[in-house]
């Protein structure tokens, strides 16, 4: 039975890390795997999956090598898995085979995962021409790089949840790669803590040549997609519109960001995904699953499912030479310290009920999570976004009062703590749902 977190809130309640005795991504590494990236001609899905350098065939096995030599290189910490289906849609008439391919290093629970993806596969200004060169380099040879990056850097620790690196395919053809790997965690079981889709997150130009490199866009959903609309009635009720679980995980990610010397700014765009756009996050978001896009402070339309070509002096196309390889590092930096965490720390509760109408105290009772070392009961005003002040209580407890506090102007979460410390994402408090 597919498990889902329910109303989950900003983990601010999460430890910072020790991030400057942690390495840090190396945007030499991730500029050379760009341009591996790219070498491969065009990635595109319909392309010819058998030619040995050639195709997305090639780029996924090259993929799934990386996997296996970073696997190795920790004592086979990270076993490489490739799920595929064949789909048909307007984009592909005749059908066509989809491959994803999965790094999959366990941790001590291995049906809890955190998800950190880029889709592999590029395209031009047809949609349907796969045979064109399409070097794709910011979109999505950079998410992918990140990935692979990602895998180099936390392969060498170990965490509660298991983390999913996965390149997918068949993105620019109706996301079909992020349908494929997110219907696969429903049919598995798996518990979704996180997914971070990183989608054009290595260009630092806009369409009129200015530069934004201080800033990286964050997009989530507030009122979930999963929902009924009893649930959504129910959220509003509850004055959970801002705290749904992506854009509770998008204000974790802001919260990590901030801990990171040097790094980025944290945008949390309150929508699903760019105006009018959509990335592979999306099929996680309707099964109920906390999901974000990564995204560059601002696009450059020219450089995007364009042919190779200059008109007026203009540069068309996706190439290596208008990326900033500094900025994806920093990217990757956040990507990587939030996967930190949040694998670090066990499951939020599942439901969190709030008693205290006409009183002057509120009683709070959350749903045990198998592994807890003790919980943290957070509050903040409710004219705020993030979590004020909180509270520790041993692992036996799944309830606790909080006294001269009133529930009309309280928000209220509570997270579950590792043996370490580590906390995980709060489950926003509420009057429950009653399902059917």
């Amino acid at each position: 039975m597919q498990k889902t977190l329910t109303y989950l809130a900003l983990a601010e309640c999460m430890l910072p890390a020790p991030l400057a005795a942690q390495a840090a991504p190396d945007a030499g590494r991730l500029k050379a795997d760009v341009e591996k990236l790219v070498s491969f001609g065009t990635r595109h899905t319909l392309s010819d999956a058998e030619h040995p350098t050639r195709g997305i065939g090639a780029a996924r096995r090259w993929y799934a090598s990386e996997m296996q030599r970073i696997g190795s290189g920790c004592g086979g910490c990270i076993t490489t898995e490739s799920i595929e289906r064949v789909f048909t849609n307007d984009r592909t008439p005749k059908g066509a085979k989809v491959v994803d391919v999965l790094g999959i290093q366990r941790g001590r629970d291995p049906n809890r995962v955190v998800i950190v993806q880029g889709h592999i596969d590029s395209r031009v200004s047809d949609v349907m021409n796969a045979t064109a060169d399409a070097p794709g380099a910011n979109d999505d040879a950079s998410g992918v790089a990140l990935v692979i990056e990602a895998a180099r850097l936390l392969s060498k620790e170990k965490f509660d949840a298991t983390i999913i690196y996965a390149a997918l395919s068949g993105e620019e053809q109706g996301l079909l790669g992020g349908t494929l790997l997110a219907e696969t965690a429903k049919e598995r079981g798996w518990v979704v803590s996180a997914v971070l889709n990183n989608d054009i997150v290595g260009g630092t130009r806009g369409m009129a040549g200015q530069r934004v490199t201080d800033r990286v866009r964050v997009f989530s959903e507030g009122l979930r997609t999963s929902e009924t609309p009893q649930e959504q009635l129910l959220r509003r009720a509850n004055g959970a519109e801002d705290d749904g679980p992506s854009r509770a995980l998008a204000k974790a990610i802001d919260h990590v960001a901030g801990d990171i010397r040097g790094g980025l700014d944290v945008v949390i765009v309150r929508r699903p995904d760019r105006f009018g756009r959509g990335g592979d996050h999306e099929p996680f978001l309707r099964l109920g699953y906390p999901a974000v896009r990564f995204s560059v402070g601002i696009e450059n339309y020219n450089e995007q499912h364009q042919d190779l070509r200059t008109e007026n002096g203009i540069e068309f196309g996706d190439t290596v030479d208008k990326m900033d390889f500094a900025y994806l590092a920093k990217v990757t930096a956040i990507n990587v310290a939030s996967i930190r965490r949040l694998a670090a720390a066990p499951a939020a509760p599942e439901s969190v009920a709030l008693q205290g109408a006409l009183g002057s105290d509120i009683k709070v009772v959350w749903a045990p999570v198998a592994g807890a070392a003790g919980y943290r009961v957070h509050w903040r005003r409710n004219d705020t976004q993030d979590w004020q002040q909180s509270r520790d209580v041993p692992a036996s407890a799944t309830e606790t009062v909080l006294k001269d506090m009133i529930v009309d102007d309280t928000f209220v979460g509570v997270s579950a703590l590792s043996a370490s410390g580590a906390a995980s994402i709060a489950t926003f408090g509420g009057r429950a749902v009653r399902r059917p």
